[in-house]
């Protein structure tokens, strides 16, 4: 084969550090923009975005030429120096070390879409370690609360 071919899509969650609720709602397109550009700047593309007082959910593209765990790194590190540089009394933010990264299907792309649009509605019903728990299994992965 003289091309190479990827799709590859990823639905990735994590937390502030101690799942502290410090995301105010008003925060959310910012965050999406500055998100967005960290991922677009590396040769990706940020698809939904969606956050909750004390966790995200991102759909995007990585590069083929980047590491997830380079790009999650890069989104989380610039993030938080954008939000202590931009909100003085965040000083103390930071995000928790670990993230959840799921791969989705060209088949799945929409609903996955939609889910993350409907975060404050789903969090209604459901935790966020109730939901992180859920994903791990469902991808056959084993949930340390930890």
């Amino acid at each position: 084969m003289t091309h190479t071919y990827t799709s590859h899509i990823y639905h990735g969650v994590y937390s502030t550090k101690e799942r502290r609720p410090w995301l105010e709602p008003d925060m959310t397109s910012r965050l999406a923009s500055i998100k967005g550009g960290i991922i677009r700047e590396r040769g990706g593309k940020l698809l939904a975005f969606n956050a909750m007082p004390e966790h995200v959910h991102l759909l995007a593209i990585f590069p083929t030429t980047e590491r997830v765990s380079d790009m999650f790194r890069a989104i989380k590190a610039i993030s938080t120096n954008w939000i202590k540089e931009t909100f003085p009394q965040m000083q103390g933010f930071a995000w928790q070390i670990g993230y959840g990264s799921f791969s989705v299907g060209m088949a799945t792309l929409e609903s996955a879409t939609q889910y993350i649009r409907n975060q404050q509605n789903h969090h209604q019903v459901k935790t966020f370690e109730e939901e992180l728990k859920s994903f791990v299994e469902q991808h056959g992965l084993v949930y340390d609360p930890r």
